[in-house]
């Protein structure tokens, strides 16, 4: 009977993320009120407040479904015999699933256009922004071993900072999602063309990308 109380109890957040998800895109988190969110899960906005403290919180739990995954895979530096993997190859693997998640899965393209185009973060929703920023934070963080690793294994020492390095890495890579984002024509190929930048960053810091880790886009 517990089991299926718990088992009721997440199929009712899930619910209730996916009805934030639909109202969010097509109102803006600002304009979407929990009522809205309530009535298109068909629950009470008293289910919401037993699931999650607020809006911000709602939001934050809608974008950690989507977001998390890609955070937990991000970069081995172990393989299962306890060998050190190539760390280059781990930041294409990561990045290049990003990419394709979002060009091919259209519930994680509305997360992500959410994040970037229809979020305010102000009032009650200025603790998603530091939330936020605490994510791109850990991103980088992980970004910046993985370059260290890279450099070490490629036997090259990089140009920059590997902090500098990181941060110019994910600047790279937020402003393809964005410019793709935007145009709902989508202008380029995102895989393609996000994966081809990527490379050429990579190049510029000594991190040559060889062929064969090129032959997947």
């Amino acid at each position: 009977m517990a089991r299926r109380t718990k088992e009721d109890a997440e199929a009712t957040r899930n619910r209730l993320l996916d009805a934030a998800q639909e109202v969010f895109h097509v109102k803006g988190v600002r304009g979407a009120s929990l009522l809205d969110v309530a009535q298109a899960a068909s629950l009470t906005r008293g289910a919401i407040y037993w699931h999650f403290k607020d809006k911000a919180d709602l939001f934050d739990a809608m974008m950690q479904r989507v977001t998390l995954p890609f955070e937990q895979a991000c970069f081995p530096e172990l393989d299962g015999s306890g060998n050190q993997t190539s760390a280059l190859q781990g930041i294409l693997d990561v990045l290049q699933m990003v990419l394709h998640s979002v060009n091919t899965d259209a519930a994680i393209r509305s997360v992500f256009d959410i994040a970037l185009y229809k979020v305010e973060c102000v009032g009650e929703m200025l603790a998603v922004r530091e939330r936020r920023m605490m994510g791109v934070m850990r991103f980088t963080s992980r970004l910046e071993g993985a370059l260290v690793l890279a450099a070490e294994q490629a036997g090259v020492d990089l140009p920059i900072s590997a902090a500098s390095a990181a941060i110019g890495l994910h600047a790279v890579f937020n402003g393809i999602l964005h410019a793709w984002l935007l145009h709902d024509a989508r202008p380029f190929d995102l895989e393609r063309e996000g994966m081809a930048a990527v490379a050429v960053y990579l190049k510029g810091l000594g991190l040559g990308v060889e062929k064969k880790l090129c032959e997947s886009f």
